[in-house]
Parts: C-alpha cells; structure tokens; sequence
C-alpha cells in the first residue's frame, strides 16, 4: 500500500514520499519488517523513538514519530502518534469499521455479560454479530484470539476486517478506559456507546477518579447514541456531557427511559418488568444476581433504541446464557450440599454486588475466597477487605496475580481493611490450599465463593505465568470426595 493513502486523515508536517510502497505497518520494534512502517509511540516503560534504529535495521522505510529520531529514514511528523497509528491502522485494513455497525461498552463493572446478552439479541433477530471483549472475539460463533479487552489499532482493525469477511454487519465491543486514552479507538463511529458504572479501577494507570471518569466520556465523543445507567452516581454528569442522544435505563429511578420493576431473584435467574418509551414486557433472564438486572436492561434497551422489535428482544432474553466466570455456578452432586460459584469480581464495587447477589439466593453460609492483584492499585485492598468482612459469612484470604509483589505484602493490606471484624476469617497465600481449606471446610447449604479469577485460566507469579484454572482445581480437590 501506498505510504500517501495509509496517511489519508492523519494530519503531519513535512514531506512525506506518498509514493513509497508500505508492506506492513508496527509500533514494536520486535515486529518490524522489511518494507514497513514504524510508528514511534512513548509508553511508560520504553519510547518507540529510542527504537526507530532498530526499526530501520529490520528494513523499515519511514517513520511517524512526534519528533525526529536517530534512524536515518524519511519522518512524518505528527502531534499524536497514539491518534496517528490508529488511523493508519484503520487505512491499511481498508477502513472495515465503516462497513459494520458498531456499538461499544464500557464501564468499570458488567462489560462483558453486556456485551454478550447483546450480541445474543442481535443474533435472534436475524444480525450477524462480531464480538470483541476481555473472554474472547468471535465473528459470529467463530473464535477469534483475544489478548487485551480493547486490542492495540493494528489488531483491532485486523479483527474488524475479519468480521467483514465472515459476513458480519455489527460489531458488539468493550471499550476499556486504557483504550479509550490511549487513542485505540480513534476513527471508530459507533451506533451507540453503552455505560454500565462507574466505581473505582485502575488509579494506577488514570492516576484520579477524574481522569477515569474523562476517559469514559470520550466513547461518546464518538457515538451517535448514549444508552446510560441512571442509577450511577456519575449518570448525571454523563448526560450532561454527551454530544449526542441519550437514554437511559435504572432498576430504581422511574424517571429513566427503560425501567425494571417486580424484580423477582432466583438461584437459576432473575424475573422483572421491562417499562419503557411506549413499551412494556416480561424479562425472563436465565443469569442469576441483582447486577444482571442492569447489564440485560441495558442491553435490552439499547437493542430497542436501535430499532430491534421488543418481543423479539425479550425472547432472545429468554434463552441467553450466562457468561463463563460471572456468577459461574459449578455444575456439583447434590449430595455434596454445598455449591461453588466462580465469579470475575476484582474491585470493591464488583466484590460488593457479586456479594450482595449471592446473599440474596444463599441458605447457609457465604464462604468468600478472594485476593487483591499485585502491580495494580493498592488503596482497593483495603477497601475490599473490608466489603468481604461485611457481607460475607466466612472470608479466606488468598492470593490473586501477585505478580512481582510479595503475596504477605498483599494479603495484609488486604487484612488492614478487616480489622475489628467479628467476621471469622483466615489467610492463605497458595491459592490452590485456600479453595481446598474452603472446600474441606465447607456445610451444608454454604455457598463457596471464589472471587477475582473468573475466567482467567492462570495466575501471574514473580516467577511467570502459571496455569491455574479453578474449574479444574475444585474437580481435582472433590475427586475422592466423590468416591
């Protein structure tokens, strides 16, 4: 391709040889190729500039970069290089975003089981649907690989174009806030922008809750479409913010365009009255937990604001399955008389309603297994300690992905938060013995709740990546309770 079209949109300075033939275009050094692009982008660990030489090297023949670099090769000079990298990505993929319908998610909380009650509605109702999220990409039933929740622009427009050529005429994605300022997105129009929530996550990166806050306004900056929780704190200064036409849905508010009301919990789903903009239906959801009344009112109205027929939503509804590692409820014998749910919940909001859902179906007692990850915000672990040591009825603390913090360190910070607690508890750095002590521990009619790893099938140690899949782990640890 034509460096002069890959540029087309991007705003730069000097000459740039648009003549030249691109073959491929990269922001890592590692990647670069003979023949290709290399677009210098400063992270927080290393600057791509430093790396342009090694680029040449490999063969690249020109560099975007935000100021001139050591490697010997025409520069194109550009203010944003994150922004420009986007665009160029979308160019050499041929742009295939502007031939699907694209409607992002985003939110602190409920993205994923979000995403995939929508793209399950869209799908009975005759769509073929991409899927882009923090389990997996699909076109259609088709997996695709997944790494990031929101991939780099080089990936993501990769993904898109497969989508295209697998048939696909929308695309059901969520957004992350790293995404979003990090111009992943940039040159994407959605149809709409769903918000779920917004509590407290990933300060390590956005730093304050403001700059969290700025980073999830900008998916409306690019939607033509806000489907908005009322009943979040931060609704209010979203609806007055968005460019663009908003509604919005709560399981509280009457006053919100889609509203759930009768809501009646069970261990196997969740039942409640949709009232709309001049509609009104039954909602039979197959997923237990107060927090999935929000996540399928907020895809059932964003479906109908876009134009689906109502009956045909809700009886899509009906027949969507739960998501692997949200509210997972681990098929067990009955004789055990106990049960395991696995759920993703790794911040204190997410801690606090998963909790709040289990108590709501429990007969016994709550036994809550949980850990804090290392390398991410430290002020949640307090925070979420003392949530486990207010809701639950038993809490074992554990490690999550230590990473390369030591686990005590972790586990303290989390016991800070519990202390004063009649709650019984105790703590357990090997994760592995902590599910066993609860198992081995557990009577009758307890719900063992393991928290933080839904659906993630390892755990980061000091030492690497280690498979760690609690599915497995509770099958191993009941085998010769099952004898």
């Amino acid at each position: 391709m034509l460096l002069g079209t890959l540029l087309q949109g991007v705003e730069y300075t000097g000459e740039a040889p648009e003549a030249l033939e691109i073959n491929d275009v990269t922001a890592d050094s590692r990647k670069a190729c003979r023949g290709g692009l290399f677009v210098c982008i400063a992270g927080a660990g290393a600057d791509g500039h430093d790396y342009a030489p090694v680029a040449a090297q490999a063969g690249c023949v020109a560099i975007v970069a935000e100021r001139l670099t050591a490697a010997e090769l025409p520069h194109i000079l550009v203010k944003n290089p994150r922004l420009a990298y986007a665009l160029i990505c979308a160019n050499f993929f041929g742009n295939p975003a502007e031939s699907l319908r694209l409607v992002g998610v985003t939110g602190t909380n409920g993205k994923t089981t979000t995403t995939f009650i929508l793209k399950h509605i869209l799908e009975e109702n005759g769509h073929k649907c991409g899927l882009i999220g923090t389990i997996r990409n699909m076109a259609g039933e088709e997996m695709l690989p997944a790494r990031y929740t929101t991939p780099e622009p080089y990936e993501l427009q990769r993904l898109f174009a497969e989508m295209v050529k697998h048939g696909c005429d929308y695309v059901v994605m969520e957004v992350s806030s790293q995404a979003l300022a990090q111009e992943r997105v940039a040159g994407c129009r959605f149809v709409a922008g769903v918000f779920t929530n917004l509590t407290q996550d990933h300060l390590d990166y956005h730093k304050t809750m403001e700059n969290y806050f700025g980073a999830k306004l900008r998916l409306f900056d690019q939607s033509a479409l806000a489907v908005i929780n009322l009943d979040d704190e931060y609704a209010g200064r979203l609806i007055a913010a968005v460019p663009c036409r908003a509604i919005t849905y709560s399981a509280r508010n009457m006053e919100a365009d889609y509203t759930a009301r009768n809501i009646r919990y069970r261990v196997d789903g969740t039942d409640y009255d949709m009232v709309g903009l001049g509609v009104i239906g039954r909602v039979k959801l197959r997923i237990p937990g107060s927090f999935n009344v929000y996540n399928s009112l907020a895809a059932i109205s964003c479906a109908v604001s876009l134009g689906l027929p109502l009956q045909g939503v809700l009886d899509a509804v009906r027949s969507a399955a739960g998501v692997m590692g949200r509210l997972e409820v681990m098929p067990l014998p009955p004789e055990l008389g106990f049960s395991v749910i696995i759920d993703y919940a790794h911040t204190p909001d997410g801690l606090k309603k998963t909790l709040a859902a289990v108590g709501g179906f429990k007969h016994g007692r709550v036994v809550c297994v949980f850990g804090c990850g290392g390398d991410r915000d430290k002020t949640k672990r307090p925070q979420m300690g003392a949530i486990a040591a207010s809701m639950a009825d038993f809490v074992v603390v554990t490690s999550d992905n230590p990473r390369s913090e030591d686990p005590t360190t972790i586990i303290n910070e989390i016991l800070d938060g519990m202390k004063g607690s009649s709650t019984p508890m105790v703590s357990i750095e090997n994760r592995r013995e902590a599910i066993e002590f609860a198992i081995r521990s557990a009577k009758k009619d307890d719900i063992i709740l393991l928290a933080g790893k839904g659906h993630e099938d390892y755990q980061i140690l000091k030492t690497g990546k280690i498979h760690f899949d609690e599915r497995e782990v509770v099958s191993e640890i009941l085998a010769p309770m099952k004898e």
